[in-house]
């Protein structure tokens, strides 16, 4: 199996996706954070010091979606029409889970870009929690969907 991101001498490059269509690109992913129920309820009654965890981890994973060719050496730069974060607390894990959607039109995907979202989502919950608990783990984080379709015009 060739990989797309070596050229001929094994050396690592960006992928000429010049020559494909254009088409609406989707991706999914998401992500978990778990934690202590105390630091859960302190997320919950936006108790955290730092403030609400919930919408500051939403900006920051959205931000983060949108400078994904900035962190990943090999991504192309895209023009992000879609980026859909959104973060919820999950009584049962205890804990935080983030989805984040995103999409655009070219010429190569956005999985990237939804994944590069929910990590940076979920360090963001880390970071704003870890004076309450400093054991939380971040897990599962993974493409759900990715869809590609033709351009209607």
């Amino acid at each position: 199996m060739k990989l797309s991101h070596l050229d001929q001498a094994g050396r690592a490059r960006m992928v000429d996706v010049g020559d494909k269509p254009l088409m609406d690109r989707t991706a999914v992913a998401t992500g978990a954070i778990r934690m202590s129920p105390d630091a859960f309820r302190q997320v919950a009654e936006q108790a955290i010091a730092k403030g609400d965890v919930l919408a500051v981890s939403e900006v920051a994973g959205t931000l983060a979606a949108k400078r994904t060719a900035e962190l990943i050496p090999l991504c192309h730069p895209l023009g992000l029409d879609l980026v859909e974060v959104e973060a919820s607390l999950v009584e049962s894990l205890p804990g935080v889970n983030v989805r984040a959607k995103v999409r655009t039109v070219g010429r190569t995907g956005v999985e990237m870009e939804a994944l590069t979202a929910v990590a940076v989502a979920l360090l963001t919950v880390y970071d704003m929690v870890k004076a309450v608990d400093r054991s939380m783990v971040i897990e599962d984080v993974r493409l759900v969907e990715k869809q590609k379709a033709p351009r209607d015009d």
